[in-house]
């Protein structure tokens, strides 16, 4: 399988339009060759190809109740990441996985640890990391479900929450811990959480936790693993950098990846709208406010201050909001996700914090009161509307100095974003 060689139509539409701008990091260039660097001979010796693909779950020769687990959470037919990315990690295969947001990765990897677990042992034998504590739940949500009829002893551990509560949980003995590095490094170092049975790790958002961010804290959990381990590494978004890292300690993964120019949302009709200037963003966002409120709608900036700011701002002029964001006790952050995933609250502002955390089916509506600065995280607000097939629309708010980014943006991910039309409301 051959990944990436630069498409000279997008490189000649990249030239046309006049360099990126220098700092960008949506320059679809520099990515490109990094990335044919990484894949290039020398690449092709350390992925494997794997290309067998499988049109219903039925086929995939998983257990029964684990396929009784599907079904009952919903899916009837696998996505494409779930065609062909859960039976090369349910044969135990190192897997580097990446699929648009929504399509359902978080359910392959699940799939894949819940068909090898050996249930009669109450060790740990699967450990799942995250970047952050919501999303970490919401792993665990998933694989609790799926798991439901095999019996599967699933704990979270996430920082926030009480340490001895958590020494207490896995001292009774669990199946699979999905957390956050602190923590987890935390318990491994206490010795709370038990290698010795660990046979499965993956890094869900992996982009995200090979970053300079977590790189450290990730080398410290590997030392405590046990040396032969199975590797999953799953994300949205998988730039070269993180892909490099990969290469320390993974063995022949199988690797199914998309192109950067193929990572477009279908299902999402993404828009921009000329606001001029930073101060006529909040009459716009009032502006728009019923037509949020039909739906579920996320609103992103891009600072915590910022959250708090917009907040005030429009409850000011009798908007009824939602906010979270990082500097927020884990508690109330726990309360406003709960509210919002139950609908009793409509619209939410956040931070990129949360980009990767929200997985609520009913939001169709994402707006970037605010543009991304990373080209990642793009992806990955847009990604909250539309889950797995479903409808949604993404709105930029653009000022005349963003102008220069969102041109960066459609170039790099090769899409048309066209000027909002009038009538919105019809196409939510």
């Amino acid at each position: 399988m051959v990944f990436l060689f630069v498409d000279p139509l997008v490189v000649v539409v990249a030239v046309m339009a006049g360099a990126v701008a220098e700092g960008s990091q949506y320059d679809t260039r520099q990515f490109d060759m990094k990335m044919n660097e990484l894949l290039s001979e020398e690449g092709n010796e350390f992925f494997t190809s794997y290309e067998e693909s499988f049109e219903s779950f039925d086929k995939m020769g998983l257990q029964e109740n684990l396929l009784r687990g599907i079904y009952a959470y919903g899916f009837e037919k696998p996505s494409a990441i779930q065609q062909r990315g859960i039976v090369p990690f349910c044969k135990g295969l190192d897997v580097i996985q990446q699929a648009q947001s929504g399509t359902g990765k978080t359910a392959t990897f699940c799939s894949g640890i819940l068909q090898q677990l050996s249930y009669e042992l109450v060790q740990c034998q699967a450990l799942v990391l995250a970047p952050t504590r919501e999303l970490a739940q919401q792993i665990e949500k998933v694989m609790r479900a799926l798991g439901d009829y095999l019996g599967v002893r699933v704990h979270a551990c996430v920082g926030g929450t009480s340490v001895r509560e958590d020494q207490r949980i896995l001292s009774d003995g669990v199946h699979v811990v999905v957390g956050t590095p602190g923590r987890v490094f935390d318990m491994l170092r206490r010795q709370s959480l038990r290698s010795d049975n660990i046979k499965m790790f993956v890094l869900d958002e992996a982009d995200e936790m090979l970053s300079r961010g977590f790189k450290d804290q990730m080398y410290d959990i590997f030392q405590h693993l046990p040396p032969k381990i199975q590797v999953g590494v799953f994300s949205a978004t998988m730039p070269p950098e993180a892909l490099e890292i990969t290469r320390k300690f993974m063995n022949k993964p199988v690797r199914i990846l998309v192109k950067r120019d193929e990572l477009t949302l279908e299902g999402i009709k993404q828009f921009h709208v000329n606001v001029g200037k930073e101060d006529y963003k909040l009459d716009t966002l009032c502006d728009l406010y019923e037509t949020l409120a039909i739906t579920q709608s996320v609103i992103f900036v891009n600072t915590r201050r910022k959250v708090d700011w917009l907040t005030d701002q429009m409850r000011s002029r009798d908007h009824t909001v939602s906010a979270t964001h990082g500097d927020m006790e884990q508690n109330a952050r726990d309360i406003i996700m709960r509210e919002f995933r139950s609908g009793s609250s409509r619209v939410l502002i956040t931070t990129d914090l949360l980009a990767r955390g929200i997985d609520v089916q009913q939001v169709s509506l994402v707006i970037n009161y605010d543009l991304p600065t990373q080209p990642e995280n793009y992806l990955h607000r847009i990604g909250r509307g539309g889950r797995f097939g479903r409808k949604g629309a993404a709105i930029n708010f653009v000022t005349n100095e963003d102008e220069k980014m969102l041109g960066d943006i459609q170039r790099f991910y090769n899409v048309v974003i066209e000027e909002l039309p009038a009538n919105v409301g019809d196409l939510i």
